[in-house]
């Protein structure tokens, strides 16, 4: 009978520590490649996208202003909204560059 209750215990020692941390670390590679992943890509594609602006493009900013880039310097651009009125804005908050041609969802 105690050799039965000895031989149960060593049956029940916990696995191996890496057989432990395996679960956590297929969790990080799914959440790697479904989140971080294409959040890195997103990131670098509007980073280049932004530091492409160049005199006379057509930009829409994070906050909906749709306007024509007059002049860029390291970090700040400065936007003509209407004819005369022009905004200075930090490059990171431009969301995207309207194509040649392409035009503005209110217009």
């Amino acid at each position: 009978m105690i050799d039965f209750l000895s031989a149960a215990a060593t049956a029940a020692e916990a696995p191996p520590f890496w057989l432990q941390l395996l679960p956590w670390v297929g969790i990080f590679a799914i959440f790697w490649f479904l989140l971080i992943r294409p959040q890195m890509r997103q990131q670098k594609a509007h980073r280049e996208k932004i530091e492409s602006v160049k005199k006379g493009d057509q930009v829409v900013t994070a906050g909906g202003i749709v306007g024509k880039v007059i002049k860029v310097d390291e970090s700040y651009a400065e936007i003509e909204i209407a004819q005369g009125v022009r905004v200075k804005t930090v490059k990171a908050t431009i969301g995207d560059i309207i194509p040649p041609g392409g035009k503005a969802a209110n217009d």
